[in-house]
């Protein structure tokens, strides 16, 4: 599909959306394309919330975040994420929050279909007091003294819809990634549907050859959206580079509320699709975040004779 069809298809007002990516290969694309569609009231689901939803915020999606960090990546703050949840400006933003192991418990949780999951890491700390959703169980077993264990879980969650950024799929859908990976494959289980967005789509055979890299199979993905340079400002390793430029610019931005809704109205509604962003910023700029060759090894997987 084309982004905008898949976006139309698949993320309704009122959804609960998943957006996955660990600093490389976020789906800054599909957030854009989220804000272009008007879409309102979402509960978005990020285990790192950054730049792209500072922008769907801005872009009045959002009523809801589930998140383990908010952060504009080491380069600053969220501005508009700041002004709703500080100020309550414009309009107040309820922000759940957990650890990044808590979160990637959650979708742990949601893609096996458990009623919780269980982990020690908030064991004498705060976000108890602030989350009622992290919770305290007694273990089934003993502990080795013989006594009681008590073990803090959290609920699992269950997307309406996930949305990746991967560097390839085949035509079915099966997606390869590489490079840092995050939790996108256990996102994509864990929701109702999926949409994998891809640098670009390769014959079947490309993706039989290296069947390790396949990160999310073909049966757990409803839509594949050709979408080349659709993580910028984040990067796609073997593709481009991180802009950093960009993640420093992106603090005096959003930090100035009519910056940050002339930066959309520019960059984001003033653009019918990311093709055209794309083209917008120029052959110069993205010879800038190209990358050198940096081959992997070939494995010689066998087969029989």
């Amino acid at each position: 599909m084309s982004m905008r069809e898949a976006i139309a298809a698949y993320v309704h007002d009122g959804d609960t959306v998943s957006l996955e990516g660990f600093t490389h290969l976020i789906p800054t694309a599909a957030g854009h394309e989220i804000i272009r569609q008007g879409r309102r009231n979402l509960t978005v689901v990020r285990m790192t919330a950054d730049i792209v939803v500072d922008q769907m915020l801005a872009g009045g999606c959002v009523s809801k975040l589930v998140s383990s960090f908010v952060g504009n990546s080491s380069a600053g703050s969220l501005g508009e994420l700041r002004r709703r949840i500080e100020h309550k400006v414009p309009e107040p933003l309820e922000f759940e929050e957990y650890s990044h192991y808590g979160m990637v418990c959650r979708y742990l949780a949601g893609a096996q279909r458990l009623p919780f999951y269980p982990l020690r890491s908030y064991a004498g700390s705060g976000l108890t007091s602030v989350n009622d959703g992290i919770r305290k169980v007694v273990s089934p077993y003993p502990a080795p003294d013989g006594g009681e264990e008590h073990v803090y879980v959290v609920p699992p969650v269950n997307p309406d819809v996930t949305i990746v950024h991967a560097q390839r799929a085949d035509r079915a859908g099966n997606t390869q990634i590489w490079g840092l990976t995050g939790i996108q494959a256990e996102a994509v289980f864990a929701a109702e549907r999926a949409v994998v967005v891809v640098e670009e789509i390769v014959d079947d055979e490309v993706v039989r050859s290296d069947p390790n890299r396949t990160v999310i199979p073909a049966h757990a993905v409803d839509a594949v959206v050709v979408c080349p340079r659709g993580a910028h400002p984040s990067f796609a390793q073997g593709y481009y580079d991180r802009d950093n430029a960009f993640y420093r610019a992106w603090s005096h931005i959003s930090k100035d509320s009519a910056r940050l809704r002339g930066w959309l109205a520019e960059w984001v509604y003033g653009t019918r699709d990311h093709e055209e962003y794309v083209a917008r910023l120029g052959e110069a700029f993205w010879a800038d975040l190209a990358v050198g060759d940096a081959w992997s090894l070939p494995v010689n997987y066998g087969r029989r004779l």
